[in-house]
């Protein structure tokens, strides 16, 4: 952002303009005992080249781990343009767009956002936005249960494959609403959902049926043998999708017959960095038939009175705006920065680009896999296809080993004897488009020597 300095003239002025005759005397309230008059531990000042290189020389102590930790955040490169604008002071300090005269650059934004996740997801509608895909996911069973009035059981479907942060999340802020979530088991040997699985659930009442894709191991779901089911017993289907993978993957409005109905996700690989856990942002589409019940808002194009392009806040179902009785949601926002850079970044990627970043993050995945499973101790837990995380078994617990390979700057992934013990020693990867072959070797050589340390203890 652009930084001015107050001349002495200036700050003359200004005191003057108020009636006083120095700044000391706007904090004349402060009783003189309360006062410090020197700060004998703050080392003397730096120039902004000594600052500069102080800082430089901080960071360094830090170090910079290489991570194939996934699950849910992910490391995708950033193009410098994305936050060199995401950061002008025009989207930085805006808020939220109540007044449309004064608030076109930012609606105009969101409105492109919205269109972009909507043809992203192959959907028709998109609002702006959610917290994370966590409450995204929450919001969408609320929605479904308003959505799909055919059903009196307000009972959702949820596959144990849906990320365990999730499904913790919708339990918590749904549950006391009357909605039941029951979780359905997976396929060991696949790491999947099969529909095949679900027979005892065809003369049920159910609302909706939760579906993530790539799921939590990274492994793809049949997902258009799960739509059609759950379509066919009255269920509306939620998709839970990560944005990257739709570059190549079949978008959830493409599922089965007639596509999903309701599809959300997590924003933070269209990017968003890994900032120690945030902020994110979750998206939401759905069908233009489910539209006022969506949660949030949407920003709309139109014509002023002179039939000139405008854009305008088109729905508002939040508590803010209408009775809070017929509020679709009373906790959803609109995550405007992350939002802004979201839209820069898919501005620049365009589908090519989306396209090779998926193809790339695939590729070296199927790199790591092929790399770590050559050494003596680790297998590919699961059969078929995954995108860019796959689970790996070890000979020996997960916890150790995840130790020792941090000491060597390596954070190895994620271990999942907390979230599926009954997998063992489990240990869910992730690799993306930053890794290089060089990356690759490196692990899989602090890898083997882990597993041989361990064996000699």
């Amino acid at each position: 952002m652009a930084f001015i300095p107050h001349t002495d003239a200036d700050v003359a002025a200004m005191l003057a303009a108020i009636g006083v005759k120095s700044i000391e005397d706007l904090f004349d309230e402060i009783p003189q005992s309360l006062r410090i008059g020197l700060l004998s531990g703050v080392p003397e000042e730096l120039n902004e080249m000594q600052v500069g290189r102080l800082m430089s020389e901080r960071a360094r102590t830090d170090g910079t781990a290489l991570s194939f930790i996934g699950a849910g955040a992910y490391e995708h490169h950033i193009p410098a343009a994305v936050w060199a604008i995401a950061t002008r002071g025009e989207f930085y300090s805006a808020y939220t767009p109540y007044q449309a005269e004064a608030s076109q650059g930012t609606l105009q934004l969101i409105y492109e956002f919205q269109s972009m996740i909507a043809s992203l997801t192959a959907m028709e509608v998109a609002n702006a936005s959610m917290y994370d895909g966590a409450s995204a996911t929450a919001e969408a069973s609320l929605m479904a249960v308003r959505a799909n009035r055919k059903s009196k059981s307000a009972r959702i479907l949820v596959p144990t494959t849906l990320h365990p942060h999730y499904r913790k999340v919708a339990v918590t802020m749904a549950s006391n609403q009357g909605l039941t979530f029951e979780e359905l088991p997976y396929c060991t040997a696949e790491g999947i959902t099969p529909a095949a699985s679900l027979g005892k659930y065809d003369a049920t009442d159910l609302t909706a049926l939760v579906i993530q894709q790539p799921n939590f191991f990274g492994q793809l779901e049949d997902v258009d043998a799960l739509t059609d089911w759950a379509h066919a017993r009255g269920a509306l289907v939620i998709a839970v999708v990560n944005p990257t993978s739709l570059a190549l993957l079949k978008p959830p409005g493409q599922w089965g017959t007639r596509g999903a109905d309701i599809a959300v996700g997590e924003g933070q690989p269209l990017g968003v960095p890994l900032s120690s856990g945030g902020p994110y942002f979750g998206f939401m589409t759905t069908r233009f038939d489910y539209v006022r019940q969506m949660p949030g808002r949407i920003v709309g194009r139109t014509l002023d009175v002179a039939g000139r392009e405008g854009f305008t806040l088109t729905l508002q179902a939040r508590e803010q705006h209408i009775r809070r009785a017929k509020a679709t949601s009373n906790i959803c926002t609109n995550q405007g920065l992350a939002v802004t850079a979201a839209t820069i970044y898919m501005s620049l990627m365009g589908p090519q680009g989306l396209e090779r970043t998926a193809a790339a993050a695939h590729a070296r995945t199927r790199e790591l896999v092929s790399a770590l499973t050559r050494v003596p101790g680790v297998r590919l837990a699961f059969s078929g296809a995954y995108f860019h995380e796959a689970v790996l078994q070890l000979d020996r617990p997960v916890a150790a080993v995840l130790k020792t390979l941090a000491r060597g700057g390596i954070l190895g992934g994620l271990d999942l004897c907390g979230y599926y013990p009954e997998l063992g020693n489990a240990l869910l990867v992730c690799a993306t488009e930053t890794k290089s072959c060089a990356d690759l070797d490196r692990y899989r050589a602090c890898l083997s020597d882990a597993l041989q340390a361990a064996r000699a203890a």
